[in-house]
C-alpha cells in the first residue's frame, strides 16, 4: 500500500510540473538587430530598453506575462559605447546600472549587455 502512495503522489507532481511547464505565458524572442526589434515594437512593449543602441546585434529577451519578471541581452559595436553608458545611472559597487524601469550589467570588455525589468 505505501508503494502505490508514493507512486501516485510521484506521478502526481509529474503531471502537474508538465502542466506548469506547457501552459506557461514565458515568451522568448530573439532579434538580429535593432531594425527586428522596432518592427516587433518590442520597446514600446516594454521587453526592450529604448536606449539600446542602434548598433546593437543578437538581441533576446525572455518575458513572463504572469510574473511581469523579464530578462535580454544583446551585443554592441564599440563605437556606440560611450553614448550608451553615459545614457545608465550607477546603482552599486558590483556595477549594475539602471535606466528607467531596467537594470543592466555591461560587460565593456566583451560588449555585451544583460539587462532585467526592476520589479
Amino acid at each position: 500500500m505505501k508503494k502505490i502512495m508514493i507512486a501516485l503522489f510521484v506521478f502526481a507532481v509529474l503531471v502537474f510540473l508538465m502542466l506548469w511547464f506547457n501552459f506557461s505565458d514565458m515568451q522568448i524572442n530573439k532579434y538580429p538587430s535593432l531594425t527586428e526589434v522596432k518592427e516587433d515594437q518590442a520597446i514600446q512593449k516594454g521587453w526592450v530598453p529604448s536606449n539600446i543602441p542602434d548598433s546593437a546585434y543578437n538581441i533576446a529577451e525572455t518575458h513572463d506575462i504572469d510574473t511581469n519578471n523579464l530578462v535580454g541581452k544583446f551585443n554592441y559595436k564599440e563605437s556606440d559605447e560611450s553614448k550608451f553608458m553615459d545614457s545608465l545611472k550607477t546603482t552599486d559597487k558590483n556595477a549594475t546600472m539602471t535606466f528607467g524601469n531596467f537594470l543592466f550589467k555591461v560587460d565593456t570588455s566583451k560588449n555585451i549587455v544583460h539587462y532585467r525589468n526592476k520589479i
